[in-house]
């Protein structure tokens, strides 16, 4: 690790509250990449008769452990219960649910409040309201993060593009950036979401048209500012070509402003994909969302449970995230790496 970086890892270790909520989050987050192997409605690894079978992985018919159904097995039903004590053993998750298995031995109506199985209670539908948390996290942040990477690759493209260019590139390029900025994005969403069927790729899709605005000004301006440095003169004279020069030389300075919005792009992904969920015209309704936890806390006022955990923990994933953003900035900013390194500065 040279200097700079070190004085930057220095840096946002020094902001106390960012380095431990970046610490919370990737636990958190790692946990939740493992929701299946800690909640789910099927074993992770079960025998009979000296086979061995692994429906984490793999789907198996009932017909296949000695059923009458050609359907996949229901593992929460007797009959699986009974195949296993009578000649083989099976190894659960700690929690046997899912985040859409209905809880059969709970008598309607829903929601249920908290007990001993259900610890957050069940929501409209009877699903356990602690399991749809653990998958939604995982799923909010994936598709965030997936959103924030496209988005970076568009804005970073059209803002660099602009910058080093300049010109009638940059006059276009502005103007289309002005006009597409103006237009009504959640009226848009929600007209275009709703043609199709919903799904987690077309749902992407639509919202990489909108949310790589965010970047192209911070990157234009630094490659405006850059391009006619000595080392990019220098670059151009020895022959090298655009595309060198921008991606070797001018690239990695405007990096360091692009770093600093990418928790708050992640954060606004988020936020959209739950606004679209709750209104529904976001993710299929088998699929665990917050936003639809958030609907059936409306649809379910005297089940308090739904919405008060549901709020919790997304403003709580909300505020970590701007918690790291805050200590990605402060290690990024030279003039706090001036004041409170402990080594010489720069230069």
């Amino acid at each position: 690790m040279n200097p700079i970086n070190r004085r930057r890892w220095q840096q946002f270790r020094a902001n106390k509250r960012g380095y431990y909520a970046t610490l919370i989050f990737m636990v958190l987050f790692g946990t939740s990449l493992f929701a299946e192997f800690i909640a789910n409605d099927r074993p992770i690894v079960f025998s009979i008769e000296g086979q061995t079978y692994f429906p984490i992985w793999m789907s198996y018919s009932e017909k296949s452990l000695g059923g009458e159904f050609e359907t996949e097995t229901h593992y929460l039903d007797p009959f699986f219960s009974k195949l296993i004590q009578r000649s083989g053993w099976a190894l659960w998750p700690p929690f046997r649910f899912s985040y859409n298995t209905l809880d059969w031995n709970l008598a309607p109506p829903y929601p249920h409040p908290p007990d001993d199985e259900h610890w957050l209670g069940t929501d409209g539908s009877g699903t356990d309201v602690l399991v749809k948390l653990l998958y939604s996290f995982r799923l909010s942040v994936l598709f965030g993060l997936s959103l924030t990477m496209i988005s970076c690759t568009i804005g970073i493209t059209v803002g660099a593009l602009q910058g080093y260019f300049g010109g009638l590139i940059d006059l276009l390029g502005q103007r289309l950036v002005e006009i597409w900025s103006g237009l009504p994005v959640l009226f848009i969403l929600i007209i275009l979401a709703s043609m199709v069927e919903s799904n987690i790729i077309w749902l992407l899709a639509i919202l990489s048209l909108f949310s790589w605005m965010a970047l192209v000004g911070v990157v234009r301006a630094e490659f405006l500012r850059a391009r006619n440095f000595e080392f990019v003169r220098a670059a151009r004279s020895l022959g090298l070509s655009n595309f060198t020069i921008m991606t070797r030389h001018v690239l990695p300075n405007a990096m360091v402003a692009t770093l600093t919005y990418l928790p708050f792009i992640l954060n606004s992904s988020i936020t959209t994909l739950t606004a679209l969920d709750f209104l529904g015209f976001g993710l299929p309704l088998d699929a665990p969302s917050f936003g639809r936890l958030l609907s059936s806390a409306k649809a379910n006022l005297h089940a308090p449970w739904i919405g008060i955990t549901t709020f919790c923990a997304l403003a709580s994933m909300l505020i970590l995230l701007i918690f790291i953003g805050e200590a990605i900035r402060d290690a990024l900013d030279p003039r706090k790496i001036l004041v409170t390194g402990d080594a010489e500065p720069y230069g």
